[in-house]
């Protein structure tokens, strides 16, 4: 008889020991009573009957994904990989475990193919030019469509644009021709400023004969002190008639 005893108190405390559960304060515990879906427990201690409720542990964390590399071509049709890490975190543990069957697996992939459908809509440069409006908008869509798993994506990160050598190439290529474009540009736009200074200099100076006059002398001046030994400089007849008059 009191082998029965300590048997049935063994037992006792083992069930006892079953039900007790301690969810951490990131955790929580989705319970079901015979299958269906009673309620969701925790933090702390909580208590789950052996056999007629089982639970489904569930962490609150973020968790940080790193996309794998995927191949997309782009709208100008230029073959690039692009690799991404997103942020999200569970925020109803209801939806995430009835829902869905493995919410990490099924956001996991939701964001791969998301990846390459709203890239390939893009063309080149605004992959490498605009990775932060490209973050928002993935980020945007992968949270509206894991909203119904209980899902939060926070943020999405684009990592690497990798292009192939050739197009590299290309693109050092395109950006050379760029530079020289512009260069010659600057040069033309350059030339046509000071041709527009010369013509109105060239006004001044055949209104007012005296700035002439002053202009030579100027230019005298700026040869005699380069140490030069003889200086040949034509004189106009105009710059000594006014001292031939007087004479």
């Amino acid at each position: 008889m009191n082998m029965y005893l300590i048997v049935l108190l063994m037992l006792i405390a083992a069930l006892l020991f079953a039900a007790i559960n301690v969810m951490r304060e990131y955790e929580r515990a989705v319970v079901f009573f015979l299958g269906k879906f009673q309620t969701v427990k925790g933090p702390g201690l909580i208590l789950i009957i052996p056999v007629i409720q089982q639970m489904v542990k569930v962490d609150l964390r973020t968790v940080v994904f790193d996309v794998p590399t995927q191949d997309v071509i782009s709208r100008d049709n230029v073959s690039v990989k692009v690799n991404a890490v997103i942020y999200f975190r569970v925020i109803d543990p209801e939806k995430a475990i009835i829902q869905v069957e493995n919410y990490f697996e099924a956001t996991s992939q939701l964001a791969q193919t998301t990846l390459r459908s709203i890239l390939g809509q893009h063309e080149l440069d605004e992959m490498l030019a605009s990775r932060e409006q490209l973050n928002i908008g993935i980020q945007k869509i992968l949270d509206e469509q894991t909203d119904s798993w209980g899902i939060k994506v926070t943020n999405v990160e684009l990592k690497h644009v990798d292009l192939d050598e050739s197009m590299i190439r290309a693109m050092a290529k395109q950006a050379e021709a760029e530079r020289e474009r512009r260069a010659k540009v600057i040069h033309a736009k350059g030339e046509f400023e000071a041709s527009e200074q010369l013509v109105a200099a060239a006004r001044v100076l055949g209104e007012s004969p005296q700035a002439i006059q002053l202009r030579y002398m100027q230019t005298l001046t700026e040869i005699s002190g380069e140490g030069n030994s003889t200086i040949v400089f034509p004189l106009p007849v105009d710059l000594i008639s006014s001292f031939l008059k007087k004479d």
